[in-house]
Parts: C-alpha cells; structure tokens; sequence
C-alpha cells in the first residue's frame, strides 16, 4: 500500500474472528503495510450473526453459565485482544505512532459523561493493551469523558464526527486533558488519539437535501461537502499543530491527535469507487478502508497528495451551501444523532440475536 509514502496510515475499518485466525490480518500487515483496525457495533452485528465462526465460541460460553452481555463482551474482547498483539509489533516499530485497534464504549451511554468515563476504564483494564484506543462519540457529553480520559492516560479514538466546528472542540478537549494529565506531573508520551471523520454520511445527507431543491445550482454542489469539510478540518489540524500551546505539550513526547476518514466507503454508485480516498490523502492523517475499499486501492488506486487540493472552493462551500438553505452545522447535529442510534440499533439487534439462540445449559 502506497500511501505510507505520503503519510498517511491505512487502518481496516472491519474485524471478524477467522481474518484473525486465518493469517489474513497477518498479511495485510505484511503485504500491504496495514497499520490498525477500528470496531463498531454495526462491524461486530455482522460478523457474529453473518459467519458460523463465533457459533463454537457462543456454545461454550453459554455451557460456561454467561448470560448476553457477557458473552457478547467476551467475543468482543477476545477479538479486540487478538487484533492487538497482531498489531503490536507495528506499534512497537512506529513508537506508537499506529499498530491501534479501536473498541467502542456502549452506545447506549453517548449522552451520559460520566458513564462513558467508568465504561471506558473498565474495557480499558480488560483488554489490558497499551495499542488500545477507546472509540468515544463526539457528543457534548462525550467531550467531557475525552477530556477526563486523555488525562487518565486512556487512548481514545473520538468517533462519528461530522463537522469542523465540532472537530475544534474535541482538539480542544483533547488538549485539556493532556495540560490535566501534565499538571499532574503524569507522562505525556503514549497517550495517542486520533479523530474520526465519517465521510460517506455527509455526503448522503447533504445530497439529500440539495435533490430536494432540485434546481441546477443545488445539483451542481452534490457530492463536494464531506471532502470540503474533511480539508477544512485538516487547515485546523495544522494550525493547532503549529500553535505555541501545542508545540509546548509536543515537547513532552506526545503526539498529535491525528484526523482519520472513516465512513469511506462510497454510498453513491454515481461516485467513483475511491472519491474518499484519493481526495483526502496526506501527511499525518489516517483513512480506514472496509476489506471491499481497500481491495479496490490495491487494484486501480492513483496515489497524490491532494489532501490541500481546492481549498477555496472548500471554505467558499459552506456559504454556497446556506444560501440554498443547507446548514452543515445542522446537518452534523443530525448526522451525529443519526449514527448514535445507528450504533444502538447494531448493538440490539446483536443482543437479541444472543438472546434468541438456542442456547445449552450449563451443568
């Protein structure tokens, strides 16, 4: 995979149990230079209810006495766990700089601060693995919980973010909670975060609604606003890397809260294959690619940094996009509010799936 040359990391936004048996993680960290993994509950619904592979594993925890959520946790962890150790020499050889796999707090504690904080420390202490990030949802509440965690020395992956204004305060916090941890004499090197753009999603809402409006001028802006907003995100990125505050944190061995595209996939069959992947490439940034995505760049990607390609078409969008009434603001809100329950939605229909399997009696 090309694109370590130009700084970016390539990250699978997929996991499944015989990926991780097979050696098929094994060689695309080999051949490809795969550098992470990311999880969600949307990923775990369809790898445990659509591959017998899990169905062995189930039966035993079932005969071991486990109700639901403890075999569903047990999976999970057992997975994440394995993912971790494939990676760990990719973590050890880069510092710390990838080698991450990600594993997602309940989404059902998305609104609660405190929740998420014990929620996280407790998956944190299970798992047990410094290339652990903790998936944690860029609500108001969830800032708070990525503050507290970063000064805990937890590593977080800041999840379903959908726009610039939001991107600023999770840095925001992201700083806060290493001037904590610094304040308490604590060290600041290894604590890694990344933050998670989701992309495709942008792009379907915002086209949604400029069908609607249905002219010629609304048609003519489909598809611009998710990398507009992805490279809006990143001049932020680069001006608060290049801010005396930061440069004082870097100083201590910490590294950036790099931006990761997730949601790459493309939605729209009118799109190319790799609209969010070819567009969005550059230094210091992560993408994650479904096995699907990632198969398609290994046979017809063009490699280019165009990460800062168009930019005053980017920052004239948001203006364009209003006066044909499109406020992306709103629109992230909704796209926010949309992908919680997405998430909860996965995480209970994989429970009642658990829950509606026949299931042996422990003895």
């Amino acid at each position: 995979m090309r694109l370590h040359r130009f700084g970016q990391s390539v990250w699978l936004d997929y996991i499944r149990r015989g990926m991780l048996a097979s050696g098929d993680v094994t060689r695309l960290i080999a051949e490809d230079g795969l550098a992470g993994m990311t999880t969600n509950p949307a990923i775990f619904e369809d790898a445990i209810t659509r591959h017998h592979e899990y169905d062995a594993a189930i039966t035993a925890l079932a005969l071991e006495g486990m109700g639901v959520a403890a075999i569903y946790e047990t999976l999970v962890e057992e997975d994440v766990i394995r993912a971790a150790d494939l990676l760990r020499p990719t973590y050890e050889r880069t510092g710390g700089h990838d080698g991450y796999v990600s594993l997602e707090v309940t989404p059902h504690l998305a609104y609660d601060t405190e929740a998420t904080i014990v929620e996280a420390q407790r998956l944190w202490r299970r798992v047990a693995r410094p290339n652990l990030m903790i998936k944690v949802p860029a609500t108001h509440a969830g800032l708070q919980a990525i503050r507290r965690l970063i000064a805990l020395g937890i590593n977080v992956n800041v999840t379903l973010l959908f726009g610039v204004a939001r991107y600023r305060e999770v840095a925001a916090a992201w700083l806060a909670g290493l001037e904590d941890r610094l304040a308490d004499d604590a060290p600041l090197a290894g604590v890694a975060s990344v933050a998670s753009f989701f992309l495709s999603r942008i792009d379907t809402h915002v086209d949604r609604m400029l069908d609607h409006a249905g002219d010629e001028a609304a048609r003519a802006l489909r598809g611009q606003a998710a990398i507009a907003c992805a490279r809006l995100a990143y001049q932020e990125y680069k001006a608060l890397t290049a801010d005396l505050r930061w440069q004082m944190l870097a100083a201590h061995g910490v590294s950036p809260q790099r931006l990761l595209w997730a949601s790459t996939s493309t939605k729209d069959r009118a799109y190319h294959d790799l609209k969010y992947v070819e567009a969005l490439i550059g230094p210091e940034t992560v993408n994650t690619l479904t096995p699907e995505t990632l198969a398609a760049y290994r046979d017809h990607g063009e490699p280019a940094k165009r990460l800062e390609e168009d930019l005053d078409m980017a920052r004239a969008l948001p203006e364009r996009l209003a006066a044909l009434g499109v406020d992306l603001e709103a629109a992230s809100a909704e796209l926010e509010h949309q992908g919680i329950q997405k998430f909860i939605g996965s995480y209970d229909r994989l429970h009642a799936a658990l829950g509606g399997r026949e299931m042996p009696r422990a003895k």
